[in-house]
């Protein structure tokens, strides 16, 4: 939750020892503060002491470690209860204080009775290996924050929290109102209240109420252009019960399609798929006329469909046909785990890192590639794979540039750089992924029309927004030249801020923190760290020993680190693809290590040797 405030013991007055173990070493009572208060002076009602202890020879009571230490002394029910009543920000930090106080505040008790307080209605414990923490924390860091660029007024501010709403999973804006998808699969519609500003213009103000659009929703999407101007319809991909066919009993559940008006949330059209076919992502593509929607199932296909948005408000019905994307008839074996569009082009990540491009004009095909010598304009579904060095987590698709992010942490950005958007330092454009080495581990990246955004965490784990490219109409808050570098934008940002997007007239950040889904990073392996030469084959080694040894050194810890001949064999197949070795050798190291994994599982032509 990034509260990590200690409180004092002059201000709690509460003394850091245990009512099994004794106080802390070195925590003897200082002069002049008068007498603490202890945990072993609680009455016998609400800690009883320990069944047995075991002391360290002349040290006194060790710490508790856990419910196998003979010394551990399981939390009362009724400490659980009173600590229930207390804030979240003091339950954590109680929970730091001492062993004891830590096991009593981390308990599954604790967390229902405070997500019950929190959100009384919601009756299920939701899902994980923490569930009632994980829906606790979901609910008290939820907040959708902005702040308008246009007015003398510029601070951030908070829209009102729906009640119901089982935290934060996605937002967004449209023309005059805001929609908000929770962990529940609940649709919220927040309608914006609109003032007149001094200097004439109407500006969004807050979100003054809200109201439920629908249930079972798994995604949700309108108009890829960042100009909200053009988000007329909102498309929902829900899941609803539908009855069953006649003779049989009961219903099915499948997958569909609501279109909604974004300006009163009537629904206008649905398209039901069949029940075998199960979705998890939406994303739109193209004019109004020939919208295309692409679906992303659960095996990591695509398939699409076109609508025309101009007779969506007319009452008929008509029957729109569904095909696979040429991405998944052509490359099969390819899985999709998520995608992002813009108005011209969409970007697929695959489950392997891997990243795909569809381009289907060529003015926006030569601000990313920097020609258009590849280019098919009878052919505009063709996927295009781009040359990354590692895999790619996520990634930010804007009208003509792009940002990804690594597994490392590192951020990449390519495409047009007119206005320095792609915070190289230059107004150079690039027509290949481009690392931006001063920016490492972001939280969130967003890419405008021309402008970035980076979403990261200071060095006192605070939250921070950096911004580079245009700053006209006070987009980049503080500097209104504009930046051809990331710089610190002047918004104070939530401390559990998780996603973020801009609008013409406003900046949005979302903040949920959800403690099962964090951005793990790795570790740069040493020679991939900057500054550090990269070993090369044949005169490599001679004329940089040093860097190459401390490479290997970094890669054996590595796979000895790993607990299974099966992951050490994963390992090994990783730091090939690191090493800088010519195609045809990583084809050779890579098949071999199939085949020995493959004998060690007892798998393949030969039968499994001894040592296997």
């Amino acid at each position: 939750m990034g509260e990590k405030a200690v409180p004092s013991p002059r201000r709690r007055r509460v003394k850091r020892s245990c009512p099994s173990c004794g106080p802390e070493p070195g925590g003897e009572e200082k002069k002049g503060r008068g007498n603490l208060i202890s945990v072993q002076l609680f009455p016998p009602e609400l800690v009883s002491p320990p069944q047995g202890g075991i002391k360290d020879k002349g040290q006194g009571a060790r710490p508790l470690r856990g419910p196998g230490d003979p010394c551990f002394l399981p939390p009362a029910p009724q400490v659980e209860h009173i600590i229930s009543f207390l804030p979240v920000r003091d339950v954590v930090a109680l929970g730091q204080t001492c062993h004891y106080f830590h096991e009593v505040c981390d308990a599954e008790g604790v967390w229902r009775r405070i997500c019950r307080r929190l959100s009384p209605r919601l009756r299920e414990q939701g899902s994980g290996v923490r569930p009632w923490k994980r829906a606790a924390i979901l609910n008290y860091t939820k907040g959708l924050y902005f702040q308008a660029f246009g007015g003398r007024r510029r601070c951030l501010s908070k829209s009102v929290a729906p009640l119901l709403a089982h935290g934060y999973r996605r937002f967004l804006p449209t023309k005059d109102h805001v929609f908000i998808l929770d962990y529940a699969g609940t649709l919220f519609f927040l309608k914006n209240a609109l003032v007149s500003s001094t200097l004439g213009q109407i500006q969004w103000k807050r979100a003054c109420r809200y109201v439920v659009l629908c249930r079972g929703a798994k995604d949700f999407a309108s108009d890829p252009r960042c100009d909200t101007v053009y988000r007329k319809y909102l498309y929902v991909l829900a899941t609803r019960e539908q009855p069953g066919v006649v003779g049989t009993t009961g219903s099915r559940a499948c997958d569909c399609v609501e279109v909604y008006l974004q300006s009163s949330g009537q629904r206008v059209f649905k398209m039901t798929f069949h029940h075998s076919m199960s979705f998890k992502q939406i994303v739109l593509v193209g004019q109004e006329t020939q919208r295309a929607l692409l679906l992303l199932t659960e095996e990591g296909k695509i398939y699409s469909l076109v609508v025309n948005e101009t007779q969506l408000d007319q009452p008929r019905s008509y029957t729109v046909q569904l095909a696979l994307r040429k991405v998944s008839r052509c490359l099969p074996h390819l899985r999709v785990a998520c995608m992002a569009s813009n108005q011209s082009s969409t970007l697929y990540i695959t489950d392997q890192g891997g990243v795909y491009f569809e381009v289907h004009t060529p003015g926006v095909y030569r601000d990313l590639f920097g020609t258009l010598q590849a280019f098919d304009p009878l052919d505009q579904q063709m996927p295009l794979a781009l040359s990354l060095p590692a895999k790619i987590l996520f990634c930010a698709l804007g009208y003509n540039h792009l940002g990804l992010v690594d597994e490392f942490g590192r951020i990449f950005m390519q495409g047009n750089n007119r206005y320095g958007q792609l915070g190289t330092g230059d107004k150079m454009d690039r027509g290949e992924p481009t690392q931006v080495r001063y920016l490492r581990r972001p939280i969130a990246l967003w890419c405008g029309l021309n402008h970035s955004l980076v979403l990261s965490r200071g060095s006192d784990f605070s939250k921070e927004l950096l911004g580079c490219g245009c700053g006209a109409g006070g987009r980049l808050p503080g500097w209104p030249k504009g930046s051809a570098s990331f710089v610190k934008l002047h918004v104070k940002v939530p401390l559990c801020a998780c996603s973020l997007c801009a609008t013409r007239e406003c900046l949005y950040m979302l903040s949920s923190h959800d403690i099962e889904h964090q951005p793990t990073y790795r570790d740069l392996p040493a020679s991939r760290v900057v500054g550090t030469p990269e070993p090369s084959l044949g005169a490599g080694a001679s004329q940089d020993p040093g860097g190459a040894a401390r490479a290997c050194e970094e890669y054996l810890s590595q796979i000895h680190s790993c607990p299974t001949l099966q992951d050490r064999m994963e390992k090994m197949k990783e730091i090939v693809g690191w090493m800088p070795l010519m195609a045809a050798q990583k084809d050779f190291f890579w098949e071999a290590l199939d085949m020995l994994q493959r004998a060690a599982a007892g798998v393949g032509p030969g039968p499994p040797t001894p040592e296997s």
